[in-house]
C-alpha cells in the first residue's frame, strides 16, 4: 500500500479540486448500489448496548473494512466497554496527521414504535410522516441506479452514525479508484460506547496516547444545519441530567375533604420548575451564566451569516412560537434547563380526585464553555435551598417529613462539560477552505452544536482543533423510532469526506 500511495502522489498530484469533486461524483454514481449495501449491511449489526455480541461484531467488521483498503488497524480494549476501533494509513509527504472519529453504536429501540424492524433496513421515498409510500419500502433487490436522491434508508444508527462510517469508506474507494492519494496521514477512531456517554473512552485515549496523536479531530457525529446546507460545527454543549422527586402525603388523599390544606406534590413540582426557568427558556437561577464564555467576532459573524430556518422549523413542527426573540442557533449558544419529563398521579379515565404522594421531574441541562457539572450543581442546589427547599439525596423518613415542608430528592448524573474550539485557528481555516470546495457551496458554519457530544475529552487529552462533520439530514430521527438517512446527504458527505483527505493542508 505504500508503495501504491508514493506512485499516487507523483502521478495524481493534488490540485485542481473541480477535478477531485468530479472524480469521486462520478465513482459514487457509478455505485450507488454497493454504497447503500454498505450502509444496509452496518445498520443490519445489532450495536447497541443491549447485545453486547452485536457490538463486537460490528467492531470486528469494521476492522476487516479497514483492513481491506490497506489500513493498519486494531482494537483497542475497554475495560467494561466495546472495543475501540483504531486505524492508521500513512500518506507519502504529508505534514499533518487527521484523526477521523465516529461512534457505531446506537440508541437502544422499542420495536413496537417502528414501522419496520430497527435492524432491517428499509428504503422509502421519503419521511414516513409525509404520506410517500408505506411501510414495506421499497425493494432493493429490483431497484436500479441511480437512485432518487430524496429517498430515504430506515434503521437503527443509519444516520446516526454510521452514514458518518459508510462516507468514510465510499469516500476513500472513490480516491483510490481515482488514483488520488491522500494529503494528510489518516487516523481512524471509531467507538462503541458514544450512546451511553463515553464513559470508558477518555482511559482509552489516555492509555494510547502516542498512537492516537493527530493534529486535528474531525468528529463525523450529529445533523447539518436544518437548511441542508454542508455543515461544520466547531464545538458542542455540555450535558447533565437531574432527576427530582417531591413528596406529598403518605397516601392519596381525597382533594375535596384535603385539597387547599395538603400540600399537592404535583402543583409542587409545577412550582419548582418554574423556580427554574420561564416560558421563554430563560433561566431564573442567579449567576447561572456568570462563568460562561462569550461568543467571539467570528463566532457571533458565523451565526448572523446562516441561512434561515425558524420560519420553516414552526411550520414542520407545528408551534405557533419560539420561545425567546433569537433565532434557533444563538439560542443554542446558551446554557440551557430543559424538562425531559413529569409525572404525578394520572390524567383522563384514570384520573382520580386525590392528592397524589409524590411527583417526578427530569431535567436535562445543557452547558456551554465556562461552565463545568460541579458548579452547575452547586449553584442549582444552592438556588433551591435559598428558596424553601430541603434538599435529600434518600427518600425521607417520618421525621424528616414531619420537620421540613418542602422536600426534594435529587439525583444527578454525572455529565460533562462543552467544548468551542477556535474558528480562527489554521487547521478550522484549512478546514473550511476544503469542506467548501469540496461541497461547492458556502458551508453553514456553527460555532457549536445544541446537542452534545462528550469531545471536551479529546481536546483535554490532545490538546489540538477539534472539529465536527455531520452528514445527516436533520430530520432522522435520531433517537427515536423510524431513525433513517437520505441518500443525497450521504452523497454530500462522500465528497466532502474525500475533500477533506484529499486537499487538506496547512
Amino acid at each position: 500500500m505504500k508503495k501504491l500511495l508514493a506512485v499516487l502522489a507523483v502521478a495524481f498530484p493534488i490540485g485542481a479540486q473541480a477535478a477531485l469533486v468530479d472524480d469521486v461524483r462520478n465513482w459514487r454514481a457509478g455505485h450507488e448500489a454497493e454504497i447503500v449495501a454498505r450502509l444496509s449491511e452496518l445498520t443490519r449489526l445489532r450495536s447497541v448496548a443491549a447485545d453486547p455480541e452485536g457490538l463486537t461484531n460490528t467492531a470486528n467488521r469494521l476492522l476487516a473494512l479497514l483492513k481491506e483498503r490497506g489500513f493498519a488497524a486494531q482494537l483497542l480494549p475497554a475495560a467494561g466497554a466495546p472495543p475501540v476501533v483504531f486505524a492508521e494509513l500513512k500518506a507519502p509527504g504529508a505534514k499533518r496527521t487527521v484523526t477521523f472519529y465516529a461512534h457505531y453504536d446506537g440508541q437502544p429501540v422499542t420495536p413496537s414504535e417502528w414501522h419496520s424492524e430497527p435492524f432491517t433496513p428499509t428504503m422509502r421515498p421519503g419521511k414516513m410522516e409525509s404520506g410517500k409510500g408505506d411501510a414495506r419500502g421499497i425493494d432493493m433487490k429490483t431497484a436500479k441506479p441511480p437512485f432518487d436522491p430524496e429517498w430515504r434508508l430506515f434503521g437503527r444508527a443509519a444516520g446516526d452514525d454510521k452514514s458518518s462510517i459508510a462516507a468514510f469508506l465510499a469516500a476513500f474507494d472513490a480516491l483510490k479508484a481515482a488514483g488520488r492519494a491522500p494529503s494528510v496521514n489518516i487516523k481512524v477512531v471509531w467507538e462503541g460506547e458514544e450512546e451511553r456517554g463515553s464513559a470508558h473512552l477518555e482511559a482509552v485515549l489516555r492509555g494510547n496516547r502516542a498512537l492516537l496523536a493527530s493534529d486535528l479531530w474531525l468528529i463525523g457525529d450529529g445533523p447539518m444545519h436544518q437548511s441542508r446546507t454542508p455543515t461544520l460545527y466547531f464545538g458542542a454543549r455540555g450535558s447533565m441530567g437531574l432527576e427530582a422527586v417531591i413528596y406529598g402525603p403518605l397516601s392519596a388523599l381525597h382533594d375535596g375533604h384535603y385539597g387547599n390544606w395538603v400540600p399537592n406534590p404535583a402543583a409542587m413540582a409545577a412550582e419548582f420548575i418554574t423556580a427554574l426557568r420561564d416560558s421563554e427558556g430563560g433561566i431564573a437561577i442567579p449567576g447561572f451564566s456568570s462563568d460562561v464564555r462569550p461568543l467571539t467576532a467570528a463566532e457571533t459573524q458565523a451565526i448572523a451569516e446562516l441561512p434561515p430556518v425558524e420560519a420553516a422549523l414552526k411550520q414542520e413542527f407545528g408551534i405557533g412560537r419560539s420561545e425567546g426573540a433569537a433565532g434557533l442557533t444563538a439560542s443554542t449558544m446558551r446554557p440551557a434547563i430543559n424538562v425531559r419529563g413529569f409525572r404525578a398521579g394520572q390524567v383522563g379515565a384514570q384520573a382520580a380526585n386525590a392528592i397524589p404522594t409524590e411527583a417526578a421531574v427530569s431535567f436535562d441541562f445543557r452547558l456551554v464553555p465556562g461552565q463545568t457539572p460541579a458548579n452547575v450543581r452547586k449553584k442549582v442546589e444552592d438556588y433551591i435551598k435559598a428558596k424553601g427547599w430541603t434538599v435529600v439525596t434518600a427518600d425521607p423518613d417520618a421525621a424528616m417529613r414531619a420537620a421540613h415542608g418542602r422536600i426534594v430528592k435529587l439525583a444527578w448524573g454525572g455529565g460533562y462539560a462543552a467544548l468551542r474550539s477556535d474558528m480562527d485557528s489554521p487547521a478550522a481555516k484549512a478546514v473550511i477552505a476544503s469542506a467548501g470546495r469540496a461541497a461547492g457551496t458556502k458551508l453553514a458554519l456553527l460555532p457549536m452544536m445544541g446537542g452534545s457530544v462528550p469531545i471536551n475529552m479529546f481536546e483535554d487529552v490532545f490538546h489540538v482543533p477539534i472539529i465536527g462533520l455531520p452528514i445527516a439530514n436533520h430530520d432522522n430521527n435520531q433517537h427515536a423510532a423510524d431513525e433513517n438517512l437520505r441518500l443525497a446527504n450521504l452523497w454530500a458527505g462522500i465528497e466532502v469526506y474525500a475533500g477533506l483527505m484529499a486537499d487538506l493542508n496547512w
